[in-house]
């Protein structure tokens, strides 16, 4: 039985939205598989790990008025199209257990399984908060704080990115404990609307690679324990990690008087050269800021006692300073968020660095000192 007749990027794009979720190993060999329907004029492929699920829609235009719904091996569906041309045109049949898929030169075989044995998520609970933005804000603040949590720390509510809406507010939150990242951004939400949720890392970095440099909206939906985002053409539902995120306006500094400002590049530079005769091990790989009137030396050195050296001119001019920052820290920070200018806001040598974009109120990033 003919199912589609259609070109193969028609498939292709919506099936790359969802495969990324899928992993190798499965615990229920059906998750391995991708629902593939088609409803009127609408083809839908949905995937899911359990922990998150992700729906891709795509019109399609070619006249074929059979509706299916099906699960087909989501890694070797995908192989197939990818290793076709183009502009190839498949058209898609069906045998018994089987999905056939075939070309002028060309013909695959797959198994699939029921569509009605795959475990699919729904959120049962009545919405708590709702807000919209667009896509590209939501992209930035992700992108903002997502580098700063902690990975596979005991302490579990720290192995994600904190959403909390408050009125028209929305802030995103990354920490460790050992530094912090703090993102904001204005959202249209209904009045008195006040809500968290902690995303996992998978979450977030799968959001990462499907948000678009776009002014397109984003519906974010909040239930008890589930967040449910719908942009473009794909629903993204995510479970949410199970915790009391901790006071992190506590950790933001407000008494750091010693300010300078650093061109973001000529920092990164600056501590890519340093970096090359660091401290291998991660725990103790440091550089010194040595800060006094006009200069910044970067000194970073090694357990061979090698040294490196860097200078900066800065415009400052108040006592000496120094401290001792990790490095991969600072490295982190300059390669996520690019901007042209950071302000370092700095007590001493034992208190929090607190680092923000000159004229924008939208960012914090906190750095606690080390000892080496």
């Amino acid at each position: 039985m003919l199912l589609i007749k259609t070109i193969r990027d028609n498939l292709l794009k919506p099936l790359q939205m969802v495969t990324g979720i899928v992993e190798r190993k499965q615990t229920l060999p059906i998750l391995a598989n991708v629902i593939f329907e088609k409803n009127a004029n609408q083809i839908i492929f949905l995937a899911s790990d359990k922990e998150m699920q992700i729906t891709a829609t795509a019109e399609l235009h070619e006249g074929n008025s059979k509706n299916f719904s099906l699960t087909v091996s989501a890694r070797k569906f995908q192989d197939i199209l990818r290793a076709l041309d183009q502009e190839t045109e498949i058209s898609l049949h069906r045998e018994d257990e089987k999905i056939l898929i075939k070309t002028t030169r060309n013909r695959f075989s797959l198994h699939t399984l029921p569509s009605d044995d795959f475990p699919r998520m729904t959120e049962d609970d009545v919405c708590l908060a709702e807000i919209t933005l667009t896509q590209n804000v939501l992209k930035q603040l992700l992108s903002y704080v997502q580098y700063a949590i902690a990975d596979q720390d005991l302490r579990y509510y720290l192995n994600g990115v904190l959403l909390s809406v408050n009125q028209s507010t929305l802030k995103t939150v990354g920490t460790d404990t050992h530094r912090l990242a703090l993102a904001t951004a204005s959202a249209l939400a209904d009045e008195g609307a006040s809500h968290e949720a902690i995303l996992p890392r998978k979450t977030v970095q799968e959001l990462l690679k499907l948000l678009n440099e776009t002014d397109e909206t984003v519906k974010i939906e909040f239930y008890p324990k589930k967040v449910r985002f719908t942009f473009a053409n794909i629903v993204f539902i995510s479970r949410i990690i199970d915790g009391q995120y901790l006071n992190y306006s506590r950790a933001i500094p407000t008494q750091n008087t010693k300010q300078l400002e650093l061109n973001r590049l000529d920092l990164l530079h600056a501590l890519q050269r340093v970096a090359i005769l660091s401290n291998p091990n991660e725990l103790f790989r440091g550089v010194n800021l040595i800060i006094e009137n006009g200069n910044l030396r970067i000194i970073s050195k090694n357990t061979e006692q090698e040294e490196a050296v860097e200078e900066l001119s800065v415009n400052y001019d108040g006592d000496t300073t120094e401290i001792c920052l990790k490095l991969p820290h600072l490295l982190d920070l300059l390669n996520h968020v690019t901007v042209e200018t950071f302000r370092f806001s700095l007590a001493g040598a034992s208190d929090s660095v607190l680092i923000t974009i000159p004229d924008r109120n939208d960012f914090s990033y906190v750095i606690m000192p080390i000892k080496i």
